[in-house]
């Protein structure tokens, strides 16, 4: 090599380790089973300084939901930037069998290949050296959680945790906490939790006196404790969001960073996690870092879908072609008109529902009406607020807007909710002839996603068959064992009768 080639080649290896440097860091925090329950979207029974100040110094999105509400799904989506129903992802936890492995359509990747492919280190774990994802105290390390519905290399994360890069390379981190998963779902749960907060963070429980809990769910002692609990899981994540931005300012990286905070949907109760109305599908998003506006709101549509996409697009990465999420901080950006979400089969509980969002309304279409609300579902019957709902049910002691939207034997095939004088969704206006011309400019709205999607609605009966043994032979508990096959015959039967 001549000296000339050779100058040549070291100007351009200074001028990519230069650029290298400056590019930022890419920080998620993933939040499980939460809803906005922060004092920045206007939650008064706490104070969460640490995302309250990430609102403050950055961008809070005001309209920010989930394409599906349940981990796997959101999870599947979220990291690759599509829509679940677009990669046949849409059913909880699928394709875990090697009998059914789900793989990605050609062309889509999920994205920490293409930040590895960009030169990133790409690590995913609870963000801290010596607390783990549930912010106890741990000495070893672990990558944190992912749940995806379909074939991939565990080799698209380098580590658990970005200190094992190389010097001044940019990483790419997902900090994956437990949130309200924390709590627990029975009493003996919350007890460990309530001493926890006082113990550990040096925190009295959430007053129950200071619960406003959603007018169809009583307000029931046992209730009003699992929602008080749920708040402490929301002090406990401000923490952890807390300690992990401590590190980074000490690491001197904080600046170079792009925060960005949201949760997996919302809140596990009855109405929420699993189901399209807000309590299921709301979250938080809070980004802050280089290039982001400080101290604003924005109020339009967002997609959770979007979050990839706008990670690639400040990491300098260009965005695939076939992703369905949009870099919603592009100066090109135009806001969306509508919003989609689905749920599917969770566990053995087989459903088919579908949702379209405008600014104003909320669309739903419940492709099994016949079934119930509160469908026979192991998962959602083994915590303590849907036993004791069905108990308060069966002693005559929920009020009539409960039995209606909780426990109906058969749900409407179509709801329609408007947003500024339904905070919860709980007047159906599907059959109001004054909003015709909105539903039926929705309907067709949610017709069309469906065909650009190719979206393959639910799983044969063989699939499904398939799906829930594999799901069973890898449950320890023989009590939950048999409660999910006795249910999983009542879906099969449901399947054969056409119900």
């Amino acid at each position: 090599m001549n000296k000339t080639n050779f100058l040549i080649l070291l100007l351009v290896a200074m001028v990519s380790t230069s650029s290298a440097e400056k590019r930022p860091n890419i920080l998620w925090f993933v939040i499980d089973d939460m809803s906005a329950n922060f004092s920045c979207y206007g939650e008064k029974a706490i104070k969460t300084p640490n995302v309250d100040k990430l609102a403050e110094d950055g961008l809070l999105f005001t309209r920010a939901y989930a394409t599906s509400p349940v981990c796997s799904t959101f999870r599947s989506s979220l990291i690759t930037g599509m829509y679940q129903n677009s990669i046949g992802a849409h059913h909880h936890r699928s394709g875990r069998s090697k009998k059914n492995k789900i793989e990605l359509p050609h062309g889509i990747k999920p994205i920490p290949v293409l930040f590895q492919e960009a030169g990133y280190f790409t690590c995913i774990g609870s963000g801290l050296k010596n607390f783990d994802f549930r912010s106890l105290p741990s000495r070893t390390g672990r990558k944190g959680k992912t749940d995806y519905n379909f074939d991939w290399d565990t080799k698209i994360y380098d580590s658990h945790d970005w200190s094992k890069r190389n010097s001044k390379q940019p990483f790419f981190m997902q900090v994956q906490l437990h949130g309200g998963k924390i709590r627990g779902a029975s009493e003996k749960h919350y007890e460990i939790l309530e001493k926890r907060m006082v113990s550990q963070f040096g925190l009295q429980p959430t007053p129950h006196d200071l619960v406003k809990l959603p007018p169809y769910y009583p307000n029931d002692s046992v209730l009003l404790r699992d929602w008080a609990t749920y708040l402490d899981t929301v002090l406990i994540t401000d923490w952890h969001v807390g300690q992990v931005i401590e590190r980074l300012q000490n690491e001197g990286i904080f600046e170079n960073t792009l925060i960005i905070f949201f949760t997996d949907h919302g809140i596990s109760h009855a109405r929420g996690k699993q189901f399209l109305y807000d309590e299921g599908t709301h979250i938080p998003l809070v980004i802050k870092g280089p290039g982001v506006p400080k101290g604003k709101k924005r109020n339009d549509l967002i997609e959770h879908i979007d979050i990839a996409a706008l990670s690639l697009a400040a990491a300098g990465i260009k965005i695939p072609a076939k992703m369905e999420g949009q870099d919603i901080l592009s100066s090109k950006y135009q806001p969306k008109k509508f919003l989609f979400a689905a749920r599917d089969r969770c566990g053995e509980a087989a459903d088919q529902i579908r949702s379209v969002r405008s600014k104003d309304f909320l669309y739903i279409k419940n492709f099994f009406p016949d079934r119930p609300h509160l469908m026979p579902s192991n998962y959602k019957d083994s915590k303590l607020i849907i036993k004791r709902l069905r108990e308060l049910h069966a002693k005559g002691k929920t009020n009539t807007l409960a039995n209606k939207l909780l426990f109906s034997p058969t749900r409407p095939r179509e709801e329609l909710y408007l947003y500024k004088q339904d905070k919860w969704q709980i007047k159906n206006l599907a059959e109001n002839k004054k909003y015709e011309k909105t539903l039926t400019g929705l309907r067709k709205n949610l017709s069309e996603w469906k065909v650009r999607t190719g979206d393959p609605g639910p799983e044969t009966l063989d699939v499904y068959i398939l799906e829930t043994e594999d799901q069973m032979s890898s449950t320890g508990n023989k009590v939950s064992r048999e409660n999910y096959r006795k249910n999983s015959e009542i879906y099969k039967k449901w399947f054969k009768e056409g119900k």
